[in-house]
């Protein structure tokens, strides 16, 4: 075994010990733990990656339950988590944060360095018809998967143009295209192209034409990306 593979183990078991459940006083302390180091809560403190999507709809990283007490009190109502409920620590912390504050919470899964199926990007436009407004929409770190979900909003939802659709997906919101993160802007690239020759809905898209296998391949061929 090779010294980098004993590191990735010790630290896979280190992360295990601590990504547990609220059912016990010890266990709530692990959690928190988990969620400060392990999932960089201790950063979200002060950087929250907020803007607005369009009115009435925000994006945010992973909020702390102080900045969801911040979110109900300027209106939210509900909370999109993009993260998935799999029953993470960070999971867990936040859905007992919203049923305390009265915040209704709608889980959908995105992955940020792959192509997603169709189903999850349908998943995704499917919440946004019938989550509750005001709403905030979240990832880990509000760069990737809040983009490109704030993105789909713009384009979908409202109808906007490509070009303000692409906006939710900048370095304003710590979001580069040259990193394996970029598959998310690949996607828009293959839709536009193909509206470009024949003009089709993007959910029609998605649900006729759009290959994940094909955008992933599509996507690495273009060269290998720095993480």
């Amino acid at each position: 075994m090779t010294p980098f593979k004993r590191i990735g183990d010790w630290e896979r078991r280190l992360r295990a010990h601590y990504n547990t459940d609220l059912s016990t006083p010890e266990n709530r302390r692990r959690a928190h733990i988990y969620n400060l180091w392990f999932d960089h809560a201790v950063l979200r403190k002060v950087w929250t990656n907020f803007g607005e999507v369009a009115p009435g709809v925000y994006r945010s990283n992973q909020p702390t339950h102080e900045r969801f007490v911040k979110l109900r009190d300027m209106g939210v109502r509900s909370v999109l988590n993009l993260r998935g409920a799999a029953g993470a620590a960070h999971y867990l912390v936040e859905e007992e944060s919203c049923r305390a504050l009265g915040l209704a919470l709608v889980n959908t899964t995105l992955h940020a360095r792959y192509a997603a199926p169709p189903e999850d990007i349908q998943a995704v436009l499917d919440a946004f018809r019938r989550i509750e407004r005001p709403f905030v929409m979240h990832c880990k770190s509000g760069a990737d998967r809040a983009g490109f979900a704030a993105a789909l909003y713009r384009l979908v939802i409202e109808g906007r143009p490509m070009a303000e659709a692409r906006e939710m997906l900048s370095a304003r919101y710590i979001h580069f295209r040259w990193t394996r993160t970029g598959v998310l802007d690949h996607i828009l690239d293959l839709y536009e192209a193909r509206n470009a020759q024949r003009p089709i809905d993007f959910e029609a898209w998605i649900a006729r034409e759009y290959d994940r296998d094909a955008a992933q391949q599509s996507f690495e061929a273009r060269g290998r990306r720095l993480f």
